[in-house]
Protein backbone atom coordinates (compact mmCIF):
# COMPACT_ATOMS: atom_id res chain seq x y z
CA UNK A 1 0.00 0.00 0.00
CA UNK A 2 1.34 3.19 -0.93
CA UNK A 3 1.92 5.56 1.90
CA UNK A 4 -0.44 8.56 0.55
CA UNK A 5 -2.83 6.02 0.29
CA UNK A 6 -2.83 4.57 3.91
CA UNK A 7 -2.26 8.08 5.22
CA UNK A 8 -5.20 9.08 3.97
CA UNK A 9 -7.32 5.99 4.85
CA UNK A 10 -5.84 6.29 8.33
CA UNK A 11 -6.83 9.76 9.00
CA UNK A 12 -10.54 9.20 7.80
CA UNK A 13 -10.04 5.97 9.73
CA UNK A 14 -9.49 7.80 13.22
CA UNK A 15 -11.62 10.28 12.35
CA UNK A 16 -14.29 7.98 12.43
CA UNK A 17 -12.79 6.61 15.49
CA UNK A 18 -13.66 9.59 17.09
CA UNK A 19 -17.37 10.01 15.71
CA UNK A 20 -18.20 6.71 17.12
CA UNK A 21 -16.41 7.48 20.49
CA UNK A 22 -18.59 10.32 20.91
CA UNK A 23 -21.52 8.80 20.01
CA UNK A 24 -21.36 6.17 22.46
CA UNK A 25 -19.77 8.37 24.96
CA UNK A 26 -23.09 9.16 26.96
CA UNK A 27 -24.26 5.72 27.35
CA UNK A 28 -20.57 4.71 28.75
CA UNK A 29 -20.26 7.36 30.91
CA UNK A 30 -23.23 6.40 33.03
CA UNK A 31 -20.56 3.55 34.44
CA UNK A 32 -17.88 5.63 34.80
CA UNK A 33 -16.72 7.27 37.92
CA UNK A 34 -13.82 9.51 37.05
CA UNK A 35 -14.32 11.07 40.76
CA UNK A 36 -10.96 9.43 42.06
CA UNK A 37 -7.87 11.33 42.73
CA UNK A 38 -5.26 10.21 39.70
CA UNK A 39 -1.67 10.70 39.67
CA UNK A 40 -0.75 13.13 36.99
CA UNK A 41 1.48 11.82 33.79
CA UNK A 42 3.49 14.32 31.69
CA UNK A 43 2.85 13.88 28.19
CA UNK A 44 5.78 14.93 26.26
CA UNK A 45 4.55 14.94 22.57
CA UNK A 46 5.92 11.52 20.22
CA UNK A 47 7.50 13.30 16.77
CA UNK A 48 6.82 10.24 14.54
CA UNK A 49 8.10 10.45 10.74
CA UNK A 50 9.92 8.16 7.94
CA UNK A 51 13.36 10.71 8.01
CA UNK A 52 13.57 9.98 12.16
CA UNK A 53 13.84 6.26 11.74
CA UNK A 54 17.38 5.03 12.44
CA UNK A 55 16.92 1.35 12.08
CA UNK A 56 14.28 -1.50 11.93
CA UNK A 57 15.37 -4.72 13.30
CA UNK A 58 13.68 -8.04 13.08
CA UNK A 59 13.34 -11.49 15.34
CA UNK A 60 12.09 -14.32 15.24
CA UNK A 61 10.58 -15.74 18.75
CA UNK A 62 10.74 -19.30 19.41
CA UNK A 63 7.31 -20.68 20.09
CA UNK A 64 6.35 -24.04 21.14
CA UNK A 65 2.42 -24.53 21.43
CA UNK A 66 2.72 -26.81 24.32
CA UNK A 67 5.35 -23.87 25.81
CA UNK A 68 8.86 -23.65 27.24
CA UNK A 69 11.07 -27.32 27.48
CA UNK A 70 12.72 -27.33 30.99
CA UNK A 71 14.01 -30.98 31.16
CA UNK A 72 17.03 -33.47 31.38
CA UNK A 73 17.89 -36.09 29.34
CA UNK A 74 21.66 -38.25 28.52
CA UNK A 75 23.73 -37.78 25.64
CA UNK A 76 26.14 -40.31 25.54
CA UNK A 77 27.94 -39.52 28.99
CA UNK A 78 26.99 -36.31 28.68
CA UNK A 79 24.06 -34.81 30.56
CA UNK A 80 21.82 -32.27 28.49
CA UNK A 81 19.54 -29.78 30.60
CA UNK A 82 16.83 -28.08 27.81
CA UNK A 83 15.98 -24.59 28.60
CA UNK A 84 13.97 -23.30 25.71
CA UNK A 85 11.31 -22.52 23.80
CA UNK A 86 10.03 -19.26 25.19
CA UNK A 87 8.28 -17.50 22.74
CA UNK A 88 7.72 -13.89 23.28
CA UNK A 89 8.48 -13.91 27.09
CA UNK A 90 12.34 -14.84 26.33
CA UNK A 91 12.88 -11.67 28.71
CA UNK A 92 10.37 -12.08 31.29
CA UNK A 93 10.48 -15.65 32.45
CA UNK A 94 14.46 -16.53 31.79
CA UNK A 95 15.72 -15.59 35.15
CA UNK A 96 13.51 -18.16 36.82
CA UNK A 97 14.33 -21.06 34.19
CA UNK A 98 17.60 -20.33 34.61
CA UNK A 99 17.23 -21.10 37.98
CA UNK A 100 15.23 -24.16 37.52
CA UNK A 101 18.03 -25.47 35.00
CA UNK A 102 20.66 -24.93 37.57
CA UNK A 103 18.91 -26.55 40.42
CA UNK A 104 18.46 -29.83 37.98
CA UNK A 105 22.46 -29.48 37.35
CA UNK A 106 23.15 -29.55 41.33
CA UNK A 107 22.22 -33.06 40.89
CA UNK A 108 24.68 -33.63 39.31
CA UNK A 109 28.73 -33.91 40.99
CA UNK A 110 30.47 -31.98 38.57
CA UNK A 111 30.50 -28.40 38.84
CA UNK A 112 32.09 -27.57 35.63
CA UNK A 113 28.88 -26.60 33.17
CA UNK A 114 28.38 -25.46 29.16
CA UNK A 115 25.69 -23.25 28.43
CA UNK A 116 24.89 -23.40 25.02
CA UNK A 117 23.30 -19.84 23.37
CA UNK A 118 24.05 -15.98 24.63
CA UNK A 119 20.73 -14.34 24.66
CA UNK A 120 18.45 -13.46 27.86
CA UNK A 121 17.75 -17.51 28.56
CA UNK A 122 21.33 -18.23 28.14
CA UNK A 123 23.33 -15.58 30.09
CA UNK A 124 20.50 -15.98 32.95
CA UNK A 125 21.50 -19.52 33.42
CA UNK A 126 24.63 -19.07 33.44
CA UNK A 127 24.62 -16.60 36.31
CA UNK A 128 22.10 -18.87 38.03
CA UNK A 129 24.77 -21.56 37.74
CA UNK A 130 27.65 -19.26 38.79
CA UNK A 131 25.45 -18.46 41.90
CA UNK A 132 25.79 -22.05 42.53
CA UNK A 133 29.26 -22.89 42.21
CA UNK A 134 29.60 -23.78 38.64
CA UNK A 135 32.71 -22.85 36.17
CA UNK A 136 30.37 -22.03 33.13
CA UNK A 137 31.26 -21.30 29.67
CA UNK A 138 29.24 -20.05 27.19
CA UNK A 139 28.91 -21.29 23.48
CA UNK A 140 27.51 -19.48 21.27
CA UNK A 141 27.15 -18.50 17.45
CA UNK A 142 26.67 -14.93 18.33
CA UNK A 143 26.68 -12.64 21.18
CA UNK A 144 24.88 -9.35 22.28
CA UNK A 145 24.11 -6.94 20.24
CA UNK A 146 23.48 -9.43 17.89
CA UNK A 147 21.24 -12.40 19.55
CA UNK A 148 17.74 -12.67 19.20
CA UNK A 149 16.92 -10.69 22.72
CA UNK A 150 18.10 -7.94 21.21
CA UNK A 151 16.01 -7.66 18.92
CA UNK A 152 13.10 -7.67 21.83
CA UNK A 153 10.64 -5.10 22.75
CA UNK A 154 10.81 -6.14 26.45
CA UNK A 155 8.67 -6.15 29.41
CA UNK A 156 7.52 -8.48 32.01
CA UNK A 157 5.28 -10.09 29.91
CA UNK A 158 5.60 -13.74 31.05
CA UNK A 159 2.72 -15.09 29.10
CA UNK A 160 2.99 -13.19 25.90
CA UNK A 161 2.96 -15.59 23.15
CA UNK A 162 4.38 -18.68 24.98
CA UNK A 163 1.59 -21.42 25.24
CA UNK A 164 -1.39 -22.74 23.73
CA UNK A 165 -3.84 -22.97 26.58
CA UNK A 166 -4.99 -26.53 25.17
CA UNK A 167 -1.62 -28.07 25.03
CA UNK A 168 -0.75 -26.78 28.84
CA UNK A 169 -0.62 -30.09 31.50
CA UNK A 170 -0.51 -29.10 35.72
CA UNK A 171 3.84 -29.80 35.53
CA UNK A 172 4.35 -26.95 33.05
CA UNK A 173 2.36 -25.01 34.53
CA UNK A 174 3.63 -25.73 38.01
CA UNK A 175 7.05 -25.08 36.18
CA UNK A 176 5.65 -21.63 35.26
CA UNK A 177 4.71 -20.07 38.47
CA UNK A 178 7.81 -21.11 39.91
CA UNK A 179 9.78 -19.47 36.90
CA UNK A 180 7.85 -16.38 37.29
CA UNK A 181 7.81 -15.68 40.57
CA UNK A 182 11.37 -15.98 40.57
CA UNK A 183 11.68 -13.82 37.70
CA UNK A 184 9.81 -11.06 38.66
CA UNK A 185 11.43 -11.16 41.89
CA UNK A 186 15.19 -10.90 40.12
CA UNK A 187 13.89 -8.05 38.02
CA UNK A 188 12.51 -5.99 40.61
CA UNK A 189 15.83 -6.35 42.27
CA UNK A 190 17.55 -4.76 39.06
CA UNK A 191 15.59 -1.60 39.09
CA UNK A 192 17.73 1.60 39.14
CA UNK A 193 20.94 -0.36 39.29
CA UNK A 194 21.89 0.60 35.67
CA UNK A 195 20.33 -2.73 33.83
CA UNK A 196 18.22 -1.12 32.35
CA UNK A 197 14.97 -2.48 34.16
CA UNK A 198 12.97 0.29 35.32
CA UNK A 199 9.25 1.06 35.78
CA UNK A 200 6.90 2.99 33.39
CA UNK A 201 3.26 3.74 33.16
CA UNK A 202 1.83 1.36 29.95
CA UNK A 203 -1.48 3.05 28.31
CA UNK A 204 -3.94 1.33 26.32
CA UNK A 205 -6.14 4.00 24.68
CA UNK A 206 -9.47 2.09 23.45
CA UNK A 207 -12.80 3.33 22.71
CA UNK A 208 -14.36 -0.05 24.71
CA UNK A 209 -16.69 1.51 27.97
CA UNK A 210 -15.73 1.02 31.09
CA UNK A 211 -17.92 -1.78 31.94
CA UNK A 212 -16.35 -3.97 29.58
CA UNK A 213 -12.75 -3.17 30.92
CA UNK A 214 -13.87 -5.07 34.26
CA UNK A 215 -11.18 -7.47 34.86
CA UNK A 216 -11.33 -10.13 32.87
CA UNK A 217 -7.76 -11.82 32.79
CA UNK A 218 -6.28 -13.40 29.84
CA UNK A 219 -3.81 -15.02 31.48
CA UNK A 220 -5.84 -18.47 31.64
CA UNK A 221 -5.16 -18.31 35.31
CA UNK A 222 -1.44 -18.37 34.73
CA UNK A 223 -0.49 -15.46 36.69
CA UNK A 224 -1.29 -15.01 40.69
CA UNK A 225 -2.48 -11.41 41.40
CA UNK A 226 0.35 -10.03 42.60
CA UNK A 227 1.88 -10.61 38.99
CA UNK A 228 -1.16 -9.76 37.14
CA UNK A 229 -1.02 -6.03 35.62
CA UNK A 230 -4.85 -5.12 35.47
CA UNK A 231 -4.74 -5.35 39.85
CA UNK A 232 -2.93 -1.75 39.59
CA UNK A 233 -4.57 -0.52 36.60
CA UNK A 234 -6.51 2.71 36.19
CA UNK A 235 -9.16 3.72 34.02
CA UNK A 236 -9.14 7.23 32.43
CA UNK A 237 -11.94 8.90 30.94
CA UNK A 238 -12.44 11.95 28.41
CA UNK A 239 -10.17 14.64 29.55
CA UNK A 240 -8.11 12.46 32.05
CA UNK A 241 -5.86 11.60 28.70
CA UNK A 242 -4.44 13.42 25.59
CA UNK A 243 -5.62 10.42 23.17
CA UNK A 244 -7.94 10.01 20.38
CA UNK A 245 -10.09 7.53 21.96
CA UNK A 246 -12.35 7.62 24.85
CA UNK A 247 -10.21 5.95 27.72
CA UNK A 248 -7.26 5.14 28.55
CA UNK A 249 -6.18 2.29 30.83
CA UNK A 250 -2.67 3.00 32.56
CA UNK A 251 -1.09 0.22 33.85
CA UNK A 252 2.52 0.46 35.83
CA UNK A 253 4.71 -2.02 33.55
CA UNK A 254 8.44 -3.17 34.53
CA UNK A 255 10.25 -2.98 31.38
CA UNK A 256 13.76 -3.99 30.14
CA UNK A 257 16.08 -1.96 27.79
CA UNK A 258 17.93 -5.00 25.99
CA UNK A 259 21.22 -3.26 24.97
CA UNK A 260 22.10 -1.88 28.70
CA UNK A 261 20.21 -5.40 29.81
CA UNK A 262 22.55 -7.80 27.86
CA UNK A 263 25.77 -6.00 28.14
CA UNK A 264 25.51 -5.51 32.15
CA UNK A 265 24.73 -9.34 32.09
CA UNK A 266 27.60 -10.41 29.99
CA UNK A 267 30.10 -7.79 31.94
CA UNK A 268 28.76 -10.20 35.35
CA UNK A 269 29.13 -13.11 33.58
CA UNK A 270 32.90 -12.41 33.02
CA UNK A 271 33.68 -10.86 35.90
CA UNK A 272 32.94 -13.80 37.89
CA UNK A 273 35.17 -15.84 35.89
CA UNK A 274 32.76 -17.34 32.92
CA UNK A 275 34.36 -17.69 29.16
CA UNK A 276 32.46 -16.74 25.89
CA UNK A 277 33.48 -19.01 23.28
CA UNK A 278 32.25 -18.53 18.97
CA UNK A 279 31.16 -21.98 18.14
CA UNK A 280 27.98 -23.60 16.68
CA UNK A 281 27.36 -27.60 16.64
CA UNK A 282 25.15 -28.46 13.66
CA UNK A 283 24.13 -32.22 15.59
CA UNK A 284 23.83 -33.51 19.04
CA UNK A 285 26.99 -35.40 18.62
CA UNK A 286 29.21 -32.13 17.99
CA UNK A 287 28.75 -31.48 22.00
CA UNK A 288 30.53 -34.30 22.44
CA UNK A 289 33.85 -32.88 21.63
CA UNK A 290 33.04 -29.64 24.60
CA UNK A 291 34.89 -30.45 27.67
CA UNK A 292 31.96 -30.00 29.86
CA UNK A 293 30.08 -33.29 31.01
CA UNK A 294 26.78 -30.91 31.86
CA UNK A 295 25.41 -28.80 29.22
CA UNK A 296 22.46 -26.25 29.50
CA UNK A 297 20.62 -25.81 26.21
CA UNK A 298 19.53 -22.41 25.55
CA UNK A 299 19.56 -22.31 21.63
CA UNK A 300 16.00 -21.29 21.41
CA UNK A 301 14.89 -21.88 17.30
CA UNK A 302 18.31 -23.71 16.89
CA UNK A 303 17.14 -26.54 18.77
CA UNK A 304 14.84 -27.19 16.03
CA UNK A 305 17.79 -28.47 13.88
CA UNK A 306 20.22 -29.25 16.90
CA UNK A 307 17.59 -31.12 18.32
CA UNK A 308 15.11 -32.30 16.08
CA UNK A 309 12.24 -30.41 17.76
CA UNK A 310 9.59 -30.26 15.03
CA UNK A 311 6.91 -28.22 17.15
CA UNK A 312 9.48 -25.55 17.53
CA UNK A 313 8.12 -22.29 14.63
CA UNK A 314 9.27 -18.95 14.60
CA UNK A 315 7.34 -15.96 14.98
CA UNK A 316 8.66 -12.52 13.18
CA UNK A 317 8.65 -9.89 15.29
CA UNK A 318 9.39 -6.61 13.40
CA UNK A 319 10.52 -2.71 14.96
CA UNK A 320 11.01 0.29 14.19
CA UNK A 321 13.46 2.82 16.47
CA UNK A 322 13.42 6.38 15.82
CA UNK A 323 15.82 9.82 16.99
CA UNK A 324 15.65 9.32 21.01
CA UNK A 325 13.17 11.59 23.08
CA UNK A 326 14.42 11.58 26.50
CA UNK A 327 11.29 13.62 27.38
CA UNK A 328 9.24 11.26 26.49
CA UNK A 329 8.23 8.86 29.73
CA UNK A 330 5.44 6.67 28.83
CA UNK A 331 4.39 3.78 26.92
CA UNK A 332 0.87 3.66 24.47
CA UNK A 333 -0.64 0.46 22.53
CA UNK A 334 -3.70 1.21 20.39
CA UNK A 335 -5.46 -0.64 18.10
CA UNK A 336 -7.52 1.79 15.14
CA UNK A 337 -10.49 0.75 13.18
CA UNK A 338 -9.77 0.68 9.49
CA UNK A 339 -13.71 -0.21 8.32
CA UNK A 340 -14.91 -3.18 7.05
CA UNK A 341 -13.43 -5.15 9.32
CA UNK A 342 -9.37 -4.02 9.27
CA UNK A 343 -7.98 -2.79 11.83
CA UNK A 344 -4.18 -1.35 12.80
CA UNK A 345 -2.19 -1.69 15.62
CA UNK A 346 0.09 1.10 17.14
CA UNK A 347 2.92 0.30 19.83
CA UNK A 348 5.18 3.09 21.26
CA UNK A 349 7.91 2.43 23.62
CA UNK A 350 10.64 5.03 24.62
CA UNK A 351 14.14 3.68 24.76
CA UNK A 352 17.40 5.65 25.62
CA UNK A 353 18.28 4.35 22.19
CA UNK A 354 15.05 5.70 20.72
CA UNK A 355 11.85 5.62 20.68
CA UNK A 356 10.65 2.18 19.04
CA UNK A 357 7.21 1.49 17.17
CA UNK A 358 5.38 -1.13 16.05
CA UNK A 359 5.51 -4.85 16.54
CA UNK A 360 4.46 -8.55 14.39
CA UNK A 361 3.25 -11.64 15.04
CA UNK A 362 4.13 -13.36 11.89
CA UNK A 363 4.13 -17.40 12.88
CA UNK A 364 6.18 -19.25 10.56
CA UNK A 365 8.27 -16.90 9.19
CA UNK A 366 12.19 -17.52 8.96
CA UNK A 367 13.12 -14.35 7.27
CA UNK A 368 15.27 -11.78 8.75
CA UNK A 369 14.81 -9.58 5.99
CA UNK A 370 12.32 -6.47 7.49
CA UNK A 371 8.97 -5.60 5.74
CA UNK A 372 9.12 -2.34 4.17
CA UNK A 373 5.29 -2.86 4.04
CA UNK A 374 5.03 -3.48 7.35
CA UNK A 375 7.28 -0.73 8.48
CA UNK A 376 5.37 1.78 6.06
CA UNK A 377 1.82 0.61 8.06
CA UNK A 378 3.31 1.14 11.75
CA UNK A 379 5.12 4.30 11.09
CA UNK A 380 2.04 5.74 9.21
CA UNK A 381 -0.38 4.51 12.22
CA UNK A 382 1.69 6.18 14.70
CA UNK A 383 1.93 9.21 13.30
CA UNK A 384 -1.84 9.40 12.52
CA UNK A 385 -2.32 8.60 16.52
CA UNK A 386 -0.03 10.96 18.24
CA UNK A 387 -0.68 13.74 15.46
CA UNK A 388 -4.10 13.36 17.06
CA UNK A 389 -2.96 13.70 20.34
CA UNK A 390 -4.58 17.15 22.34
CA UNK A 391 -1.16 18.08 24.47
CA UNK A 392 -1.87 20.98 26.69
CA UNK A 393 0.46 23.53 26.17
Amino acid sequence: MRRRTFLTTSALALCGASLRAAAMESSALRTFDSSRNRHPVHFAPVHVSFDRILRTTVGLRPHRDSGFVLKAEPLGEKTVIHNYGHGGAGMSLAWGTGAIAADMALKHKTRRAAVLGCGSPGLTAARQLQRRGFAVTIYAKTVPPETTSNMSLAAFTPTSGLVDASRRTPAWDKQFRKATDISYRQLQQLVGRGYGVYWIDQFTATDEPPDALADRPDDGGLLSDILRSSREREILGPGEHPFPTMFAIRTPTLSIEPRLYLDRLVADFRKAGGRIVIRTFDAPQDLLSVPESLIVNCTGLGSATLFNDPELVPVKGQLSLLVPQPEVRYRVSARLDEGEGMTTSVSMNPRSDGIVIGDLQERGSWSLDPSDDVRDRNIVAAMQFFNAMRIAD
